[in-house]
């Protein structure tokens, strides 16, 4: 999870929404992933997530399922990450900020000012829909770490 936020932090001071993500196989770290949204105005590829399992799946890996890994990210993924890792076969996703927090941090920034587009469906609700793969959820690691992203975002 620390190189998830240190991935998100670098995010965060390139421009892009402090967002992270690790993929770890064998205790070892074989991708890390960066929040691009911003810079590339890509709403799919720009996901931190996303980027972690491409690169784990394709670069290190080369194999299109990620059996035995944990994805490590520093935001509870979204609906479209989370079924991305399920379909990669993930075997566990680790996140620190929950949706919750990212609304309810949102909201003290920015007041009634605050509008964000959200599914608001969380990892759990959504994998509890699967069949022919479980993939188990770990929330609120290293939490406090990850609400202070929040203060990285230009």
């Amino acid at each position: 999870m620390r190189e998830a936020l240190q991935a998100a932090q670098q995010s965060g001071e390139r421009g892009d929404y402090p967002i992270g993500a690790a993929i770890v196989k064998d205790g070892k770290v074989v991708a890390l992933g960066y929040e691009t949204l911003k810079s590339t105005n890509d709403p799919v590829n720009g996901h931190a997530e996303i980027d972690a399992i491409r690169k784990a799946t394709s670069e290190v890996l080369q194999s299109h399922y990620l059996e035995g890994c944990t994805l490590y990210s520093t935001h509870e993924p979204c609906p479209m990450c989370t079924a991305a890792a399920f379909w990669a076969k993930i075997d566990t996703i680790v996140y620190a900020v929950s949706r919750e927090d990212m609304v309810e941090q949102m909201k003290a920034q920015k007041g009634e000012a605050f509008s964000w587009r959200q599914i608001i469906l969380g990892c759990k609700e959504i994998l509890s829909h699967g069949i022919g793969h479980t993939v188990q959820v770990v929330p609120g690691v290293l939490r406090d770490e990850g609400l202070k992203l929040f203060g990285y975002t230009k």
